[in-house]
Formats: structure tokens, C-alpha cells, sequence
């Protein structure tokens, strides 16, 4: 039986009367690539928002390889689903920051591309790996992480040897054509050396060869790195080509899951988001 590696459990979002998020589970295994599709304004973004720390869910639990590392269940749901009592009331039990969800394992990119556009293409790399630094403001101070940083900066170089970027060290990421942009922001996530990695519509604003080779290069990843791939993706022609599995999201609720080749054929799917022109907003 294949590993979990994240897991949503009832997780619904709702900002004062609208529920972008309603009640989604979900599974993502190990060496997977799971991609999450549906209309704009379906939730996709929002439940990568909850699964990352960004938003603190209004209900619901989301654990990583078996460890729980969001989880949010106001009064009034089932008490079997608490770890905790308050006076009668049961809360929120376990609420991470984004840093701290990074250190468990989990990386993602974001729709619109969020590098550190004045610094160069190795800083980006390199600020990343500093997520798992052990130094601190002492040993920073006064140089006693001299060997741990010139580790760093060897990994840094290193990944963008293995990633074909390491001509472009030396330039600044912002001047970068987009589809290196890309690769270059999937490059930072893999520093944080994560579990799972979070796609948020990585081929959006990508010609045809660059959503190609971006294609090729999500496999790539996959393997080198034995990761678990989580993805949103408007792009039906790579959803299809690389794909394990499929949920689909529609106003927040989940509406079909499966094979690539069941979602396709799904009547619900096809009626609520296959037949709708691809759009890069969420």
C-alpha cells in the first residue's frame, strides 16, 4: 500500500457567508503526482492556501506523513475529532505557521511568479537553503557558521547544476525569460528540500515548447527527488499527460476524483469545467 503523504480531512474555508473551501478531503501518496482542477473560483488556490498556513482553515485537518500539522474544528462539530477542551468548547488544536509548514516538508510555487527579482539566480537558491540553517543571530554575528554556510552555498550551486541553471547564477532572477522564471522558482522550492511539492498553475503564461519542457521537468523532479507532486493546472494537455490522479473542485465541493482518463469522461466534469475556455485567475 502506497505511503501517504498528505492528507485533507473535511477541510472547508469560509470567508463571512462564502465558502470557498467546502468540507474537501483528499490524498496525495508517495512518488505521486496529483493535480487539482476546476473552474475559476472553484477553491483550488484557497486549499493550497489552507494546506500551506496561509489561511487557518474554518474546519477541518490537514496532516503530513501522519503528522497533523493544520487543524481548526469550532464548537458544535463531533467531539471525537478533538484533541482538546476549553470550558465545553472545542478549538483550534494545531495552527503552523507558512515557515514552520516549510520545515515539515512541504514547498510551493504560487500563479504568480514570486522570486527575489533584484537578487541573482543563485541568491534565490541560496536564501532558501537558509530555511534549514541551524545558525543563529550569535553565530551569524560573530562568523561560527563559516562551515555550515560554505555547505550551503555548495548545495546551492549544486541544485542548479543538476536544474541547468547554473550559467545564469550570476544574473538577476527578474531579467530571466518567464519560462526560466519558472524553473528557476520550482529550483528555490526544491532548497527547502520538502516531502511535497505544491504547483500553483505552473504552465500559466507558457508557449507550447515551454509547457512541454516544463512537463518534462515535473517528471524529472519527481524521480531525482522522490517527491509527491501537488499541482493546479488549467493546462488540460499536461494535466492529462502527467497526472496519477485528478480531483476536481467546483464552488468549493468536490465533484469527481480519479484517473486522468475517468475525470475526462466524468459527465459532471465535462459539464462544469471541460467545456470552459482555460483562464490563468483562480
Amino acid at each position: 500500500m502506497a505511503e501517504n503523504v498528505l492528507r485533507l480531512e473535511d477541510v472547508t474555508m469560509q470567508f463571512g457567508g462564502v465558502v470557498a473551501v467546502n468540507n474537501l478531503s483528499l490524498e496525495v501518496n508517495q512518488g505521486e503526482i496529483v493535480a487539482l482542477i476546476g473552474p475559476n473560483g472553484a477553491g483550488k488556490t484557497t486549499a493550497f492556501n489552507c494546506v500551506t498556513g496561509v489561511y487557518e482553515p474554518t474546519n477541518g485537518r490537514v496532516s503530513l506523513a501522519g503528522e497533523v500539522i493544520v487543524e481548526n474544528h469550532p464548537q458544535g462539530k463531533m467531539k471525537t475529532m478533538y484533541q482538546g477542551e476549553n470550558n465545553g468548547k472545542y478549538t483550534n488544536v494545531v495552527r503552523l505557521t507558512p515557515d514552520q509548514i516549510t520545515q515539515k516538508g512541504i514547498a510551493r510555487t504560487f500563479q504568480n511568479i514570486r522570486l527575489f527579482g533584484a537578487l541573482t539566480v543563485f541568491e534565490n537558491v541560496l536564501v532558501a537553503k537558509h530555511m534549514r540553517a541551524k545558525q543563529n543571530f550569535l553565530s551569524a554575528t560573530f562568523r561560527l557558521n563559516a562551515s555550515e554556510e560554505k555547505r550551503m552555498r555548495e548545495e546551492s550551486m549544486a541544485l542548479l547544476e543538476e536544474q541547468g541553471l547554473a550559467h545564469l547564477k550570476d544574473e538577476v532572477a527578474s531579467s530571466l525569460p518567464y519560462g526560466l522564471q519558472r524553473r528557476l522558482e520550482i529550483a528555490r522550492a526544491l532548497a527547502t528540500d520538502p516531502k511535497l511539492l505544491l504547483l500553483d498553475e505552473p504552465a500559466a503564461g507558457m508557449n507550447p515548447q515551454e509547457t512541454q519542457e516544463l512537463t518534462d521537468f515535473i517528471k524529472q523532479i519527481r524521480t531525482e527527488y522522490n517527491l509527491s507532486v501537488f499541482m493546479i493546472e488549467h493546462h488540460m494537455d499536461l494535466v492529462m499527460q502527467i497526472s496519477d490522479r485528478i480531483y476536481v473542485l467546483d464552488f468549493g465541493r468536490l465533484i469527481s476524483q480519479g484517473t486522468p482518463e475517468a475525470v475526462q469522461n466524468d459527465q459532471r466534469v465535462i459539464d462544469a469545467y471541460l467545456g470552459v475556455a482555460d483562464d490563468a485567475e483562480d
